[in-house]
């Protein structure tokens, strides 16, 4: 029995030494999704300066900028009207020369349930508001869980998701990910996807009001200001720790701003 011994996951091998940058599909370019994105472009420029190959990401958001995204998202007031993913996108790509890409559609199956193009990366990064979307993405990924011995086969997911004051993110594995032999360590090859380990919390929230604010102090009404922010550094410092260390003791946490407490999620 290994019930002394603290149980650890290894990252999968090809994020420590990749022959190319790996690919990361960042779903939704909203209050999370646009801070995500620069947590990750300093990311992979630190990356490359400890001789990583790096990340290419691409930015699935079908919404535009509007007035009342201005504050509590990245954007500013000459990007209103432009697709979100198009004006991040752009910014990054012009603020450090990267050629990363951006796509003006949802992330889901068509009505004959094809998959979109350029559906495959290694790491999905889910930062969406419903709780539909997640299972729908929960779906997709389980038909790629297929595809294997490939560069750009889906190895992790980790979901963004927060309510106005409090919120969590949470670490997958797409399939399982062989593990070292280890004396120290309990070692731990598969991660849950949130939608199975979480889904009854999930669909008991699913009643909550996301449609569209019409102005910032009516947004700040859903999201307090700096949750999402606060998620996005915290849950990126995680996905830090996969490449930077290659092992991860905990897979998640969850966050409560208003009382300033986290919770880490272990690794089980």
């Amino acid at each position: 029995m290994n019930t002394d011994k603290t149980k650890m996951h290894f990252t999968d091998p090809y994020l420590i030494s990749p022959t190319n940058p790996v690919s990361v599909n960042v779903i939704g370019a909203g209050g999370t999704g646009s801070k995500v994105l620069t947590a990750l472009m300093e990311m992979n420029h630190s990356l490359t300066e400890l001789g990583h190959a790096g990340l290419s990401v691409r930015l699935w958001d079908d919404d535009i900028v509007t007035t009342a995204n201005l504050g509590r998202q990245r954007f500013a007031p000459s990007e209103a009207g432009l697709h979100k993913s198009v004006a991040l996108i752009n910014r990054v790509n012009r603020f450090m020369g990267t050629n990363w890409k951006a796509e003006t559609v949802k992330f889901e199956k068509d009505s004959l349930g094809k998959l979109p193009e350029n559906t495959k990366a290694v790491i999905y990064i889910t930062c969406v508001d419903s709780v539909r979307s997640r299972f729908e993405i929960a779906d997709i990924l389980n038909l790629l869980k297929g595809i294997r011995n490939q560069r750009d086969s889906p190895r992790y997911w980790m979901d963004f998701g927060n309510s106005q004051h409090t919120g969590q993110v949470i670490l997958s594995t797409v399939t399982a990910v062989t593990q070292p032999d280890s004396q120290k360590y309990q070692t731990i090859a598969e991660l849950p996807f949130v939608t199975e380990e979480f889904g009854a919390l999930l669909k008991q929230s699913e009643s909550a009001d996301d449609t569209p604010s019409c102005s910032v102090a009516e947004a700040l009404e859903k999201q307090d200001l700096y949750i999402n922010s606060a998620l996005a550094q915290m849950g990126c410092s995680l996905l830090w720790n996969l490449f930077r260390y290659g092992m991860i003791e905990n897979r998640g946490f969850f966050l409560n701003l208003k009382n300033f407490t986290s919770h880490p999620l272990k690794v089980e």
